[in-house]
This record gives C-alpha cells, sequence and structure tokens, in this order.
C-alpha cells in the first residue's frame, strides 16, 4: 500500500491528515482474512494491530463452558487492538473475523510508537476507544434489557454501517452465539423481520430490503451508538 494508491478504506486513516498517513503506510500490510480466524485470544499479547478494509470482527467474551457473548463489532470504522497502545498490552476479550475481508495489518510496537509521536494520531485513536467503549457498554444493556428482536435488529445495523452494501454474509447459529441467546430465537426474528419485507434471508445472506424500517423496529441503543461514533468520527465513507 503506497498513499498514491487511492484513498484508505478504512474510516480511521481516512480521518488522518495526509503527512500523518503518509508516515503510517509503509508499516501496513494489505492481507485477506477469512472468517473465524481469531486474531487474539483472552489473556494474549497483542502482536498486531488490524484496520478493515472490508470485513467485521467481534469482540467477544468467553466463559468456561465455551458459551460467547458479544462486546461490539468493529469494521470499516475502526481498528482492532486498543489495548495495545492503552498500557495493557492485552485485553480479557477475544477478537475474531466475522465475516472474511481485507485487513491492514501493523505491528502493535509499531502503532504505539506512531501514537506516542503524532498527536493528531493520539486525538484520533482516542476518540475511537471512547466510541467503542460506548458501544460495548449500550450492547451489555440491550443483551441484558431488551427482546431478540432488538438485539437481533441492532446488530444488523452496526453490520451494515461497518460494511460494503447492503447485505451480510452470517448465520443464524453464528448470531446465536454472540449475541448469547438461542438459535430459535434469532431464527423467529429473522422470519418476523422478513414477513415486514424489512430483510430477506437465505443461506447464509441476510439482505437489508428496507434500512428506514427496519431502524425505526430496533430499540434506542443503536441510536445511541450511532449518534457517538458519528460525533467523534465524522467522516463518512462512500459505499
Amino acid at each position: 500500500m503506497t498513499p498514491s494508491s487511492g484513498p484508505p478504506q478504512n474510516q480511521l486513516l481516512a480521518c488522518l491528515p495526509y503527512a500523518e498517513l503518509e508516515r503510517l503506510t509503509p508499516l501496513l500490510d494489505r492481507v485477506a482474512l477469512p472468517a473465524d480466524k481469531c486474531l487474539h485470544e483472552s489473556g494474549s499479547l497483542f502482536q498486531h494491530v488490524y484496520f478493515p478494509i472490508s470485513g467485521l470482527v467481534a469482540l467477544h467474551s468467553q466463559i468456561e463452558n465455551g458459551d460467547s457473548s458479544v462486546l461490539s463489532l468493529v469494521g470499516r470504522e475502526g481498528f482492532v487492538g486498543v489495548s495495545s497502545f492503552m498500557g495493557g498490552l492485552s485485553t480479557t476479550s477475544n477478537a475474531t473475523v466475522f465475516s472474511d475481508g481485507i485487513f491492514l495489518r501493523m505491528h502493535s510496537g509499531d502503532l504505539l510508537r506512531a501514537f506516542e509521536q503524532s498527536v493528531p494520531l493520539l486525538h484520533l485513536l482516542l476518540r475511537y476507544t471512547q466510541a467503542l467503549i460506548t458501544q460495548m457498554a449500550q450492547t451489555s444493556v440491550c443483551n441484558r434489557h431488551h427482546s431478540v428482536d432488538n438485539a437481533f435488529s441492532r446488530f444488523l445495523l452496526l453490520g451494515l454501517d461497518r460494511s460494503v452494501g447492503h447485505e451480510l454474509l452470517l448465520t443464524h447459529e453464528k448470531v446465536a452465539n454472540l449475541l448469547g441467546v438461542r438459535r430459535e430465537g434469532v431464527s423467529e426474528a429473522a422470519m418476523r423481520l422478513q414477513r415486514q419485507g424489512l430483510i430477506r434471508y437465505s443461506r447464509g445472506r441476510i439482505q437489508v430490503l428496507d434500512r428506514a424500517g427496519l431502524e425505526a423496529l430496533t430499540c434506542e441503543c443503536y441510536k445511541v451508538i450511532k449518534t457517538e461514533y458519528d460525533r467523534l468520527l465524522p467522516m463518512q465513507l462512500a459505499v
């Protein structure tokens, strides 16, 4: 990747002044990562951080019996590896590629040095961290207090915001595992949305047909998360 190859397709990188991006560019490797690829496990040290161009990563916690619950989704609006510059060097959550895609990868040590030397990068990553914390907190509230229909709708909308196009590649079982609910509950929620003409589901593909209708149906949690991201990271990428 070089600056002359065109503007970055990752929103965080797109927010940087050109001179800052030019300094980071030699440190970025373009890699294709498959679904279910583990980027880091709970307690492990960060070797790399990842800036998605396409594809989604789920940050999720897992308990001893194997059950998992999603904390946040990361796509082209952000990056994976906040702990690498926050002083902890590791985290209690797991990061797994949810949908395959193209990522820009950087050694965590390189990011830490750039973070310490660049005020624009420092401010940008701290703003992103604040937005990520909001998503984690609101997701926890939503999963605890709102219906499966609400949680599923929020999940779809957040996935779309972090992807290209109007379609997500996912299975009911994978969504159920990340939301910490029964697969049957997700299947029933998807059927209700499909009957209302909001989505079309077929063979692991969910296409959103009526985004405005889906936003109107979901709980306030999606709006809280989106408003904070828009406030802190105002640059929008073209689809």
